[in-house]
């Protein structure tokens, strides 16, 4: 990665309070893929924490196309959640169709393990997980089934793109 944006932060307890851990992914951006966005997080300068402003993000038909070609892959063990990720992300009404396509083909080409556009098959097993996650996300609907439907909608439009 040519440029980084970082903090530090090392802290086991806080106030007599234990610590959350947050999982994320780091990785690559595609070319032209970086946005900056200014972070709107409560209580870090209460407790003293210098938030970097603006920090470096994947733009959001990036972050699409590496999720889509992670749950759909065949190493999508353990994916799920990216489904949820993409419906929720298309639901922000800030996707650019013509964008995620191109950065999806993009994508798909340079780790070639599969060809885009995509086929859907939910795994059996994520059907009770994305009913979770949704319910705990707040999603509109908790069946798998129409999670799916929803999702294969929206792969139609970035094919038919």
């Amino acid at each position: 990665m040519d440029k980084v944006d970082a903090v530090r932060l090392v802290a086991i307890r806080y106030r007599t309070r234990a610590w959350q851990t947050i999982d994320f992914d780091l990785g690559p951006s595609g070319r032209g893929a970086v946005e900056f966005v200014v972070p709107t997080i409560r209580g870090l300068a209460a407790m003293g924490l210098r938030v970097p402003s603006p920090i470096r993000c994947l733009n959001l038909s990036e972050q699409v196309a590496q999720k889509l070609h992670a749950c759909t892959g065949p190493y999508s063990a353990r994916r799920a959640r990216y489904v949820l990720d993409i419906l929720l992300i298309d639901m922000l009404g800030k996707l650019d169709a013509k964008k995620v396509r191109a950065a999806a083909e993009q994508v798909f080409e340079e780790r070639a393990t599969h060809v885009f556009p995509p086929t859907v098959q939910i795994a059996a097993e994520w059907k009770p997980e994305l009913e979770v996650l949704a319910k705990e996300l707040g999603y509109s609907t908790a069946s798998a089934a129409e999670i799916e439907s929803r999702f294969e909608v929206f792969l139609d439009l970035l094919a038919k793109t």
